[in-house]
């Protein structure tokens, strides 16, 4: 199964390197990444394979959640099948 992470707020170091290692960290390998800058704005979007997770997929949104908000961001995690059904037309 996969997620889907966004990430966005004011650019700063490390973004990518703390919610990396928080994924590695949960055992959710990152499949594919973008990102971008503009101007003072940083933005993400990570796909990222679950299926090793060690923990409850709520618990990781949640943790990813508090991670963002500690440092000014906004994370949100949504899984693979709510994505496509958001999407589908």
């Amino acid at each position: 199964m996969k997620a889907v992470i966004s990430v966005t707020g004011k650019d700063n170091v490390g973004i990518i390197a703390g919610v990396s290692a928080l994924c590695a960290e949960r055992g959710a390998n990152i499949l594919d990444i973008t990102q971008s800058v503009l101007s003072e704005y940083f933005a993400m979007i990570m796909l990222t394979d679950i299926d090793a997770l060690q923990i409850p997929f709520a618990q990781f949104v949640d943790e990813l959640a508090a991670f963002g908000r500690q440092r000014g961001l906004e994370i949100h995690t949504m899984h693979e099948d709510i994505f496509n059904t958001m999407h589908h037309i």
